[in-house]
Parts: C-alpha cells; structure tokens; sequence
C-alpha cells in the first residue's frame, strides 16, 4: 500500500503542481488549502506526511506543525518562500522533521519525502511509553527524530553517536564503560579499548557542548568510560 501524503498549501496552482508529481512518483496524495480542511482530511485519513506552507491565511503552519507534534508522530515537511532561519530554527524546534525553501527542486523535495517517510518507519517501531525527548541545558535530546535541538540550532545525530548518546542520557550521573558502549555499536565487549568510542564522543561534544575541550555533558572518566551530568544536579 502506497504512503499517504497531504499537502497543505494555499495556492491552488502549487498545491496541484506538487500533488501531480508526487502522485506520478506512487504516493498517495490529498490536498488542503487551509488547517480546516487539513483537520477534515485527517480525522478520517490519517497521512503518515505532511507538506505544509508556513504562511497560510489564518493558522499558519508552524502552529499546525506544534499541534500536530502534540498528539502524533506524522512526518512533517515545512514550505517556505522566505529564507529566513529563524523560521526554520523555529519550525524545527516545534517539531518539524525537514523544510524546503521555494522555490524548490522536485528531485531534492522527492529525496527529502523518501528519507522521512524511511525515518517515519523506524518511529512507528518505537516501542510505546518510551520517553521521545530528555531537556538539559539549552538542548532537548529528541530520541524518537534521533536529534539534539536547542533555541540556536537542530544537529542530527548518526546512528553511532544517537546509540551512545542514549546510553549516556539514560543513566544519567553515572558512568557507562567503554566496554558497554562498544557493545551497544556492535563492536563486541573484545574491543572496548578500540579508539571508536572516543571518536564519536569527540564528534558528540562538537555538536552539543560550548567548548568541546572542556565538556560540561560528557564527561571522562579516565580507564573506566564516560557519563552524562544529571540534569537535575545542576
């Protein structure tokens, strides 16, 4: 069965444009011009995507994007005509999984479709009651979108530094030795002395601490591993 697409886009020569391309690639594509008829459309054919506009008349789309991340795990693709990051840093931060500036590439915007709807795969095996985001400092570690998003920026994590970065998260003000680490990337408790772990600690640091050299998160403890300050110690 083909994935269920809904574009949420005001102008009517966009939204047909965009519907007819999608559909010629197999998807299953409904259209609406505003958050009313989007709402209409769902509540009797859930869409595992959305694409919307951010500037439709009365809700806009960064308000639908914030009540939808509130009550469902649906992909949400935002569309933009303004290149202003702010917008984006925004959209992202109330849950967003990707933007596209108009005006776009149909092959980049098919690419983007095609890895969210493979991420939305791996959500939906997500396993019920497990916590979607842990907040500390200026970040919040959305587990389920495998991302670190603060007020400035969203870093994506790789599935390396999104394994060690859970094992850290989940115990947090105790230390988690290389050895379990190592496991937990399939590398085998025979090669916890193997330099992997560090380097994706190191490129771990870059994207969430100030000053990398001097960690305020992860930190070493030197010939047993790493841990992660407890938030609520702080």
């Amino acid at each position: 069965m083909s994935h269920h697409i809904l574009i949420v886009e005001d102008d009517r020569t966009t939204r047909m444009r965009l519907s007819a391309y999608l559909k010629g690639l197999g998807y299953r594509v409904s259209e609406a011009e505003d958050a009313e008829e989007m709402e209409h459309i769902i509540s009797s054919d859930p869409a595992e995507l959305l694409l919307v506009d951010i500037n439709l008349d009365g809700k806009d789309g960064l308000t639908i994007t914030r009540e939808q991340r509130s009550r469902s795990k649906v992909g949400i693709i935002l569309l933009t005509a303004r290149d202003d990051q702010v917008d984006k840093i925004v959209g992202l931060e109330m849950g967003a999984d990707d933007y596209v500036t108009k005006p776009f590439d149909k092959r980049e915007l098919a690419a983007r479709v095609k890895n969210l709807l493979s991420r939305i795969s791996d959500i939906g095996q997500a396993p019920e009651g497990a916590s979607a985001v842990d907040t500390f400092g200026p970040w919040r570690f959305d587990r389920i979108r495998r991302r670190l998003v603060s007020s400035a920026r969203v870093e994506m994590l790789t599935p390396q530094e999104f394994e060690v970065m859970s094992a850290l998260a989940s115990h947090p003000g105790q230390t988690v030795s290389r050895v379990r680490l190592s496991e937990m990337l399939g590398r085998g408790s025979h090669r916890s002395n193997d330099r992997m772990i560090d380097v994706v600690v190191g490129r771990l640091r870059k994207k969430l601490e100030k000053d990398p050299a001097n960690p305020e998160w992860i930190l070493t403890e030197h010939g047993q591993g790493y841990h992660f300050v407890d938030p609520s110690s702080s």
